[in-house]
């Protein structure tokens, strides 16, 4: 028996395996935290399409994450939203966190960790 044969542990995994979930696409992300921004500063569909020089088609496809949206793009709506490109990838990834550890509770994965004393 070789060595490399003796690593392998093909003992079966207890308990039940779930899928992986699909990781959050960004893209929806993004679109989530722009339509959020427009919502709290009350700026219609059209008004913000209107500033940023798009379609408001474009903007609704941007916001229900059917669209990818392009550097410039980002830009354009951030500025007019009066937000930096910034704000609205922080918003995006805390949304995608948020949604990771979601899944880790509703599957049972997450387990709480006492805090240390130092």
């Amino acid at each position: 028996m070789s060595t490399h044969t003796a690593l392998l542990d093909t003992r079966p995994i207890s308990g039940r395996r779930t899928p992986p979930r699909p990781e959050p696409l960004l893209r929806e992300a993004l679109g989530e935290a722009l339509r959020a921004f427009r919502a709290e500063q009350r700026i219609t569909l059209r008004e913000l399409a209107e500033t940023a020089r798009v379609s408001p088609g474009y903007i609704s496809e941007l916001e229900r994450g059917r669209k990818e949206v392009s550097s410039e793009l980002l830009a354009s709506v951030c500025h007019a939203l009066g937000v930096s490109v910034a704000d609205v990838l922080i918003e995006a990834a805390g949304s995608m966190a948020l949604s990771d550890v979601a899944e880790e509770l509703a599957t049972g994965n997450l387990t709480e960790s006492a805090p240390t004393e130092a």
